[in-house]
């Protein structure tokens, strides 16, 4: 059943459907701060990737999950179990590409795309600044193989930014630590090595790109590279800091999506 395997909540009221994709180390937990303004007005849709938070960690399969596509069908197989339509899909970090792939795949399904820091390649190329070289990307991804809590408690800080608010990154630790070690590695190389840019032009769901200043995973310029890239979008820059604004300045990004959600 798909709603076990992805550990899938609904709440709220309303037709019209936000569901939220979390960003990689995280769960549906990390929203807590963001559904309740919406929680009057939109049915809410919240679910664990397969190994993060209470998702069914036996149902991992590598070779599905070898690809950010493995996941966008996961999203796919929800909508449809609950018989979704006209969803607004609100992607955090990686979910961002997740959920543009799964609007190129079923672009019927989805009304509206909202990406928080997202990158669709975190490499950088001639050309192209994704903010990493491919060896600091190698040594991350050793250094998870070797100690993953003692890698998660050294980037929980630098992730979370923000060190005048020590509970956002208390909590993305907590989240990274109810994740499963052996996924959460195969989902980082599936995550850092990824190049999704050749396919943003296919992507024609109206899309709101919230980005911040000083975010260590994903660089302002990607932000606008999506946007440059993606027909119908639009970028917001938040009066926020950090990857995890949506603990961090949650009130700036329910506001960022209401505007959106008005026009």
């Amino acid at each position: 059943m798909v709603s076990k395997r992805n550990h899938v909540t609904v709440h709220g009221h309303g037709e019209n459907v936000l569901m939220f994709g979390h960003g990689y180390g995280c769960d549906q937990s990390m929203w807590h701060a963001v559904t309740p303004a919406f929680e009057r007005d939109y049915k809410i849709v919240l679910f664990d990737y397969v190994g993060a938070g209470r998702s069914d960690a036996t149902a991992f399969d590598p070779v599905r999950y070898g690809s950010l596509r493995g996941y966008a069908h996961d999203v796919l197989e929800i909508c449809a179990e609950l018989g979704l339509q006209r969803v607004t899909f609100v992607g955090h970090s990686v979910s961002a590409m997740i959920g543009a792939l799964a609007a190129i795949m079923e672009p019927e399904l989805f009304a509206n795309l909202v990406m928080i820091a997202p990158s669709a390649c975190y490499l950088n190329e001639e050309g192209y600044e994704g903010g990493f070289e491919r060896e600091d990307i190698d040594a991350l991804l050793n250094m998870m193989d070797d100690n993953f809590e003692g890698w998660s408690t050294m980037m929980a800080p630098v992730v979370a930014g923000n060190p005048d608010q020590p509970e956002v990154a208390a909590a993305f630790a907590a989240s990274l630590g109810r994740t499963d070690p052996a996924i959460a590695q195969h989902f980082a190389r599936v995550t850092f090595l990824s190049d999704y840019r050749g396919e943003l032009p296919k992507l024609k769901t109206r899309t709101l790109i919230l980005q911040t200043e000083a975010d260590a995973m994903a660089r302002v310029n990607a932000g606008e590279y999506i946007q440059r890239a993606v027909a119908d979008s639009r970028f917001v820059m938040l009066n926020a800091t950090g990857h995890l604004p949506h603990l961090s300045a949650p009130a700036v990004v329910v506001k960022s999506i209401e505007r959106f959600l008005s026009v």
